[in-house]
């Protein structure tokens, strides 16, 4: 049905695996016009069908689609974004009215590797990050329309996470609808998504159940949240009776976000919350404010392995001084979403961070990504988001 790439003798035995991912070394022959993003069936050295996929000339040279022999069409598609909406579908994501907001596509976790989809009420953002799958949009876009039937608006958000060539000749765009407030609920918490400009599709949906989880050290704390983005852990703590929530973050925009959430929850500036636009190092360096709960939720620190090190070394700094601010009995919330640093490497690095601080602490709660952002067992490095809550005497 494809171009076809053969394999080298035993490198089929990844893909036998069910592993996604097919990386440059293990190719022997292919079709020197092969394009990016180009759909190829995969053969071993005996000419064996293995799987079809999306073709890339980098490290990474295929990325699987199907293990069967499929024709990727519009019901290839179809049955694709079915499959995604029943599993939110069993985890009680649809027709919630606690929570309008939920991961529909979440890469290789939905066995569709490139491909971000994030619902927000009525509107989907889609987040493609390969070209094969940028080249699909459009039967993407009507798999949408076809299966998640309340869908009226569907953004195109894929330039910035495209090679930069092929970004070059597309743009973020409507393919469904226009532009309009958007206003997400989780857990009964509300806030303003800016899909156009905000960072990734608006939200950080994969830390809703951590956020969830604050609420049970809220009550009558103060609470420090760095690297806010739009508030979402504040917005929980404001709801469940913390003392005073204090919101930094070095992005203007961001902290502008902050503001519109508080009012949107609350309907007029909070007095017990207290937004600071700055470095969050340089705000530890530079003020002496305790708090009874920090939550350290940074940006990657490092996106390849070549940056670990320093990652590490980031890491160990930041959770260092957040231990330093914690007031006696305190809490911690701390988390990792770079996928180089592994839950082992982070929970070294922490302990490292406790020693320097000299201060006693106990490991209450492991953290990871929620059930909308699935795990394929076949591919463990889908695991990238890790944290843990610790007790701080």
């Amino acid at each position: 049905m494809y171009p076809t790439i053969v394999l080298k003798k035993e490198k089929e035995r990844s893909v036998q695996r069910f592993h996604p991912w097919i990386f440059s070394g293990a190719l022997h022959s292919f079709d020197a016009n092969l394009k990016d993003g180009d759909l190829v069936e995969i053969q071993d050295f005996r000419n064996n069908f293995l799987c079809i996929g999306h073709f890339y000339h980098g490290s990474i040279a295929v990325k699987i689609l199907s293990f069967e022999e499929k024709i990727v069409d519009q019901n290839f598609w179809n049955n694709k974004i079915k499959q995604a909406f029943l599993l939110r579908k069993t985890l009680g994501f649809i027709d919630n009215k606690n929570t309008n907001c939920f991961r529909l596509i979440h890469a290789e976790g939905d066995n569709c590797p490139g491909l971000i989809i994030d619902i927000y009420d009525t509107t989907a953002v889609i987040q493609c990050h390969s070209i094969g799958m940028h080249r699909c949009i459009q039967e993407i876009k009507n798999a949408i329309q076809n299966e998640v039937t309340f869908i009226d608006t569907i953004y195109d958000k894929s330039a910035a996470y495209l090679p930069k060539e092929y970004a070059e000749t597309t743009e973020n765009t409507y393919l469904l609808g226009h532009a309009k407030e958007i206003i997400a609920i989780e857990n009964g918490n509300k806030f303003l998504i800016d899909a156009e400009h905000g960072q990734k599709t608006g939200f950080f949906l994969d830390q809703r159940d951590n956020r969830n989880l604050l609420t049970n050290y809220c009550k009558d704390k103060s609470i420090l949240n760095t690297y806010c983005y739009s508030g979402g852990f504040s917005m929980y703590a404001l709801n469940n009776s913390a003392k005073e929530v204090v919101s930094i973050d070095s992005s203007k925009t961001a902290m502008e976000l902050v503001a519109k959430n508080v009012i949107l929850n609350f309907g007029s500036s909070a007095i017990n919350h207290h937004s600071i636009c700055d470095d969050v190092f340089h705000f530890f360096k530079i003020s002496d404010l305790n708090f009874d709960v920090i939550i350290l939720d940074p940006p990657a620190f490092a996106k390849n392995i070549s940056k670990r090190h320093n990652a590490v070394q980031a890491y160990k700094r930041l959770n260092a001084e957040g231990l330093k601010r914690i007031n006696k009995s305190g809490i911690l919330f701390t988390f990792s979403c770079s996928q180089v640093v592994d839950k082992e490497l982070f929970y070294s690095t922490v302990m490292s961070a406790a020693i320097e601080a000299n201060r006693d602490v106990k490991v209450l709660h492991y953290l990871s990504q929620p059930a909308d952002h699935p795990i394929n067992i076949f591919h463990p490095e889908g695991s990238y988001l890790k944290g843990m809550v610790l007790y701080v005497n």
